[in-house]
């Protein structure tokens, strides 16, 4: 399974951006699929996720309400939409994918596959 991920740059605080992250796969059946971000110094942390079949998302406190995550169940692609943003939002960002269900998001133990990350700069 490879991910791939899209869509990081520079973008002004107050701006939005919008990351993508591509399964390429011929037999993986997703069950979910994530994205984390990694800050400088910082441990890699839960952003957003989202339940392949039925849609159901969960966010990380710190982008509740400025991030948006949605899927492309036919080009087997998530989508991370995110607006007002804030120089703390910097990191990489990093999508991951897990076959299996769990009530668990936050752990990166959760999650089988993981993309190359995507770096997302924020100037003040």
């Amino acid at each position: 399974v490879q991910l791939q991920a899209f869509g990081g740059g520079l973008v002004q605080a107050g701006g939005s951006l919008r990351l993508s992250c591509a399964a390429s796969t011929r037999t993986f059946s997703t069950n979910a699929m994530a994205w984390f971000r990694q800050a400088p110094g910082k441990e890699r942390v839960f952003v957003a996720g989202i339940n392949w079949y039925t849609g159901t998302t969960n966010y990380a406190d710190s982008v509740r309400g400025r991030a948006t995550i949605s899927r492309d169940t036919a080009k087997n692609t998530v989508y991370l939409q995110m607006n007002s943003l804030k120089p703390e939002d910097a990191a990489v960002y990093y999508c991951a994918a897990r076959a299996t269900y769990s009530r668990r998001w936050e752990p990166e133990a959760e999650w089988n596959y993981w993309g190359q990350g995507t770096q997302v700069t924020v100037s003040s």
